[in-house]
């Protein structure tokens, strides 16, 4: 008997736990896999090209149709660039070098010429004149070798020649003053020792050969009051060697050109997206040929496959820090089933932006043609989207699938940063409002603020976009229409959601939390005592959870479900055992735990039953986690002992689990544990209960049951506090009334205890 009953305990257990709750496991590969799959759908279809309204005309040419621009574009004008460029090239000053070169080499000439006639004699004289005479290209008279031989030549040209033209060249000497003629602007002088420059503005102080030689006439005729023979020896000499030492860099000038051109902006023809560029009728002019050329060269191709590959790569950035974001357990926490529900959020959605970006209106529907564009994409109800998730995701979920939504979107209607944060404000403000939203009433009125956020957004927008407050009354009826069709969607869509993925909204839930629903009438009549712990649980749970910031109204509806189970076989839990004897009494301890394991298998069957959610059918298989069934283990154990047989295997004693994932599990766990077994206190005194929830937490924290649903000491702390003041509430002592009493005195008997009064003992089964 032993046996058997071990075989068909083990392949109950089988049944439990060989399929665990999807609570208890990571998402599936695939519903990732499919995630990403839409997303980068959604990235290649935001640029991907599905209407070609460029038209191509050329100068000259009458349209035959309306041009409207299908992008933002800004098309350079070549030839304004050019002018501009030109302009600003010349202005730019041309360099001069100025070289001390040319004055050493007339210096040393000039005294070697000299010093080479006074040592010569006799026949050499003549031989060198001539000799002189080609190297000077000039023609030397005997009469001036006699005077370049005197000591007062030598010492005039020594003294006072070379040191004018030394101070003359230091300024600069040109070959003429017209070449400064086409520089209106000054020119920039470079001294090539020490490469420093300067500008000069005015140029008519700077002289040139012609200057330098009459300044030097001038010098020796009129200020020394030389002698003509002298003047005529000194000119002779100087003359030929007199050559400009200022003289134009073409190359660095060049240079310099090119710099200073290709620093220069190029102008550009501003078009915005809708904006006409050639009417029907109109003769096309050259600029705006130019233009219809541009908007053809970047016209929408059938695929744009870098961008959308870039656009992919952004989105991938953003679930990184999303999964970063999630904390440890990161993307793993979102299901299989979650993921293809978020897909299918931003197909649809997303799909929508692009078909708005498609379709135009015939004629513009009277509405102007440059913010025509812009009327469609802030009409769409990307928020609608956010308000969906928000029914079943918790916000920072939400926050990042809207935010992957709204830079798809935008990217899809070219709306640029404005449209993206008017669509990403708008979802966050929705889920705000919707995480607010208790009732169906307070989801239709959230549609006032959310609109009244997407006005202040529209303004904004416009300002920055347009630049044009004349149209934004009309883009005030287009952001209502945004948030009616928000709410819409939300109303429309999202039960629907939940029916096809079996979520649960809050919505869900309180019409779960309806007393009246047929599950907790068949409890109430089959398992009254189940009913009553049920509902006291549920108090619990819920004002446990409000101090932690849990969802209480979630922990409340699944700790009102949490025992269902038990309408399989009530009479078998003590607290609906009713006047009669105790079934437990004539089971084996191991058959005994295995109809106490059993209903937390049969609950969640009665919950995918009656499709009460995922959510909460997961609840129900965590809220016994794999905690020991105590009493029948013990009471086996003493029973193997004193027949002499093989030792218990206390894994048959425990519930399959898995542990509690979240912290609403957790709560209902505790709850359970504590609202059941406090059934069994004597006198409770409100510290008697406090040292008894004390002892179940510390006894469920020791076990590890509690590793996997993220409550923290601090929880824990605050939660014994909270259970404490509702079971105080419960077991709160009454006076005694005072005819009862008179009426056993009378009698001259004691009173007795009701017949059905729960034991000790059967507290503790009900306990395990």
């Amino acid at each position: 008997m032993s046996e058997i009953v071990n075989k068909v305990k083990r392949k109950l257990k089988g049944a439990t736990n060989g399929q665990p709750t999807r609570a208890a496991l990571p998402p599936g590969l695939p519903g990732f896999l499919f995630f990403l799959t839409a997303v980068f759908t959604l990235c290649f279809v935001a640029r991907l090209g599905l209407d070609n309204s460029v038209k191509l005309f050329t100068a000259g040419e009458i349209a035959t149709q309306d041009v409207a621009a299908d992008q933002n574009l800004q098309i350079e004008d070549v030839e304004a660039t050019s002018r501009k460029r030109d302009q600003v090239a010349e202005s730019q000053p041309p360099v001069f070098d100025v070289s001390p070169l040319p004055y050493e080499a007339l210096a040393k000439t000039a005294t070697d010429i000299v010093a080479a006639v006074r040592a010569a004699g006799g026949e050499d004289v003549e031989k060198l004149r001539w000799q002189i005479a080609e190297n000077l290209n000039t023609e030397v008279g005997p009469d001036v070798m006699e005077v370049w031989r005197l000591d007062d030549f030598k010492s005039l040209l020594e003294h006072d020649v070379l040191p004018w033209l030394k101070q003359g060249y230091e300024s600069g000497v040109v070959a003429a003053s017209a070449q400064f003629a086409p520089y209106k602007n000054g020119i920039l002088i470079r001294d090539l020792p020490s490469m420093m420059e300067t500008l000069r503005v005015e140029t008519r102080d700077i002289k040139d050969l012609k200057q330098v030689k009459d300044d030097m006439e001038h010098m020796l005729k009129v200020s020394m009051n030389k002698p003509f023979r002298l003047r005529k020896a000194v000119y002779v000499l100087v003359y030929p060697l007199l050559a400009p030492n200022m003289t134009f860099n073409q190359e660095t000038t060049q240079a310099r050109k090119r710099e200073i051109t290709r620093a220069v902006e190029p102008l550009y023809y501003i078009i915005k997206k809708g904006e006409i560029i050639v009417r029907q009728g109109e003769r096309v002019g050259p600029v705006q040929q130019l233009k219809l050329q541009a908007l053809y060269s970047h016209r929408k191709g059938p695929y744009n496959l870098y961008r959308a590959l870039g656009l992919f790569g952004m989105c991938l950035m953003f679930l990184a820090v999303l999964a970063v974001s999630l904390e440890r357990s990161g993307l793993r926490r979102v299901r299989g089933t979650d993921w293809v529900f978020l897909s299918v959020i931003l197909l649809i959605f997303g799909l929508l932006a692009k078909i708005a970006d498609v379709v135009t209106l015939p004629g513009g529907g009277g509405l102007p043609e440059a913010t025509r564009s812009m009327y469609f994409a802030i009409s769409l109800p990307m928020a609608g989207a956010a308000g969906i998730l928000a029914l079943f995701f918790s916000k920072r979920l939400c926050i990042f699938v809207s935010l992957i939504l709204s830079f798809l979107a935008a990217n899809m209607v070219y709306g640029g940063v404005g449209i993206f944060c008017y669509y990403f404000v708008g979802c966050m403000i929705y889920v705000y409002l919707m995480k607010r939203s208790e009732t169906r009433p307070q989801v239709l009125r959230s549609a006032v603020p959310l609109f009244a956020a997407l006005c202040l957004m529209w303004g904004s927008v416009n300002l920055m976009d347009l630049g044009d407050p004349s149209v934004a009354g009309t883009g005030v009826a287009f952001t209502a229409l945004s948030a009616f069709l928000s709410l819409l969607a939300v109303v429309g869509i999202a039960p629907i959601m939940e029916l096809i993925f079996g979520y649960t909204s809050r919505f869900r839930l309180m019409e779960l939390l309806n007393l009246e629903q047929p599950l907790l009438q068949e409890l109430m009549v089959k398992a009254p005592g189940t009913y009553h712990h049920s509902l006291i649980v549920s108090n619990m749970v819920e004002a446990g959870a409000r101090v932690i910031g849990a969802n209480p109204l979630l922990a409340k509806v699944a700790a009102l479900y949490h025992d269902i189970g038990k309408l399989k076989s009530p009479h078998y839990f003590i607290e609906n055992i009713s006047c009669k004897e105790n079934r437990h009494n004539k089971l084996a301890p191991s058959m005994s735990a295995l109809i106490l394991i059993a209903h937390v298998k049969k609950g969640v069957e009665l919950a995918k039953e009656h499709r009460l959610g995922q959510q909460i059918t997961d609840l129900i298989g965590q809220h016994h986690g794999t905690t020991l069934i105590a009493y029948f283990h013990h009471k086996a154990k003493e029973l193997a002992e004193s027949k002499g047989d093989d030792p218990i295997r206390e894994e048959d004693y425990r519930y399959p689990g898995p542990k509690p994932q979240t912290k609403e599990a957790g709560l209902i766990l505790l709850a359970d544990a504590i609202e059941a077994s406090s059934r069994t206190l004597v006198d409770p005194t409100p510290s008697r209960i406090r040292g008894h929830i004390h002892n179940i937490v510390r006894k469920i924290h020791d076990e590890g049951e509690l590793d996997d649903c993220q409550l923290t000491l601090k929880d824990l702390s605050l939660l014994s506090d909270t259970f404490q003041r509702i079971l105080t509430g419960i077991f709160h002592q009454r006076i005694e009334y005072p005819s009862a009493k008179a009426a056993d005195d009378r009698n001259g008997k004691p009173r007795e205890e009701p017949p059905c009064a729960v034991t000790p003992k059967g507290a503790a089964e009900h306990a395990a």
